[in-house]
């Protein structure tokens, strides 16, 4: 259990970065936050790996507790175009983190006996896309206009080139692609983190 307080804390520290970073962009498709948000898998599979399924779920309801926090914040602060967290928005964060977390945790347990690299990669890669696609969905999604109908999103909705080179698409699609594309670069990165930390924190843990 020596592992949960550095666990919550690291989850925390991400969650809060990833609010905050996701108000600055990146290029046309992307936030500085898409950058920081998939190492909260990392955060998640460490935790699992060293101290099991049920110390990184305790771990996850942390950070679902800090995303919650910092979106009801991110309601009261009035931007340019209102304020800076929509409903949607912060369902679709809310919702997301906490399905792909417990995903990653499940499909990382069903891995762990194999070789140390396949369940921290395959749990994020099938978590990662779930949560892109719950939250990119409802926060952006024509389709889901009634769970708002004062948030005006025609600006996420209108047709472009998909990464502004393949077919027409919904410009949020292009966002969630993009963010997606990112994910799964990070995911192959923090293999090496992975292996590193796996490995000094066993030995101090022991």
């Amino acid at each position: 259990m020596r592992i949960l307080l550095p666990g919550v804390i690291a989850m925390a520290a991400i969650v809060v970065a990833s609010n905050i970073l996701v108000q600055y962009p990146l290029g046309s498709f992307l936030t500085w936050g898409a950058l920081t948000y998939p190492f909260a898998f990392l955060v998640t599979d460490l935790v699992n790996r060293l101290e099991g399924p049920a110390t990184a779920r305790r771990v996850v309801l942390v950070g679902f507790a800090t995303g919650i926090l910092c979106s009801f914040v991110g309601t009261q602060i009035m931007g340019e175009f209102g304020p800076l967290v929509t409903l949607r928005i912060a369902l679709g964060s809310g919702i997301a983190f906490l399905c792909a977390q417990m995903l990653d945790i499940s499909v990382f347990n069903r891995l762990r006996q194999g070789v140390w690299w396949q369940a921290p990669l395959v749990s994020t890669l099938v978590s990662s896309t779930l949560d892109t696609a719950i939250f990119f969905t409802i926060a952006f999604s024509a389709a889901l206009t009634l769970l708002e109908p004062g948030n005006d999103v025609s600006w996420a909705t209108g047709p472009m080139p998909l990464l502004g080179l393949g077919p027409e698409a919904p410009f949020w699609v292009s966002l969630a692609v993009g963010d997606w594309l990112v994910k799964l670069l990070l995911a192959l990165v923090a293999l090496v983190p992975f292996r590193l930390a796996v490995a000094r924190l066993a030995a101090r843990v022991a």
